[in-house]
C-alpha cells in the first residue's frame, strides 16, 4: 500500500509532516510506502505528476496538506483514490491572489511568489487553480478532513462546511494552527482513519 504526501505552499519533499508521517509508518506501519514528492511546480504540472504515481488507486491514500489538500481533492475526484486532508486549501484562485496587486492589467507570466521551493507563482498559476475550482465529491467516502480552527491562513470553519455539506466525514478539533505542529501526537488518530479509507 502506498501513502503520497502532497505538502503545501513554502515545502518541499522534505516538510516535517511528511518526515514524521514517513519515518512513523516505517516504525509501527512497514505495509505502507511512503512517497513524498517535491511539488514547486506549475499546479498543471503537479497535477499530472500525482495522476502519474497513482497507479493503483484501491491502494493508494493521498495525504495532503493545505494546498496539497486542494491537489489531493482534484487528484482523488479523478482517480477515484482516497484522500486525507490537513488544514485543506479549497479556493487557492483566492487565497494566493494576495501576492499580487489588485491590477487586473497584470501580464499573465507576472510572478507574484517563489516559493522556498523554488515555484514562481505567476498570474496563469492563479487563472488555472481559478478554472479547476472543487466543486463536487462523486465519492465523499473517499475523503476524511482533519482541521484546526485555530487556523491562522485559513478558515477552517469554511474547509469544515465545505466538505461536510458533500458528505465528506470532518474532524474538526479546537486550537491548534495552520502547520498542525501537534502532529507528530495525532499521528496514531491519523493512521487509524488511513485505513478506515482503504477498508
Amino acid at each position: 500500500m502506498r501513502l503520497i504526501y502532497i505538502h503545501g505552499l513554502d515545502s518541499d519533499a522534505n516538510s516535517t509532516k511528511g518526515r514524521l508521517l514517513d519515518e512513523y509508518c516505517q516504525q509501527y506501519h512497514p505495509e505502507f510506502e511512503v512517497l513524498r514528492p517535491d511539488l514547486n511546480q506549475h499546479p498543471i504540472q503537479v497535477f499530472n505528476k500525482l495522476i502519474d504515481m497513482v497507479d493503483t488507486p484501491k491502494q493508494t491514500i493521498l495525504v495532503g496538506s493545505s494546498l496539497g489538500g486542494y491537489f489531493a481533492t482534484l487528484v482523488s475526484h479523478k482517480t477515484q483514490c482516497g484522500a486525507f486532508l490537513l488544514n485543506p486549501s479549497i479556493q487557492p484562485h483566492s487565497s494566493l491572489q494576495r501576492f499580487f496587486s489588485m491590477d487586473t492589467a497584470e501580464a499573465d507570466n507576472t510572478i507574484g511568489h517563489t516559493t522556498e521551493g523554488g515555484w514562481e507563482i505567476s498570474k496563469a498559476d492563479l487563472q488555472w487553480f481559478a478554472k479547476h475550482q472543487l466543486q463536487d465529491l462523486p465519492l465523499p467516502k473517499n475523503f476524511t478532513v482533519l482541521a484546526k480552527l485555530g487556523d491562522e491562513l485559513l478558515d477552517a470553519q469554511k474547509t469544515a462546511d465545505f466538505y461536510q455539506a458533500k458528505g465528506a466525514k470532518v474532524i474538526l478539533q479546537a486550537g491548534g494552527d495552520h502547520r498542525m505542529s501537534d502532529f507528530a501526537k495525532q499521528l496514531p488518530m491519523v493512521m487509524q482513519e488511513i485505513q478506515s479509507l482503504l477498508a
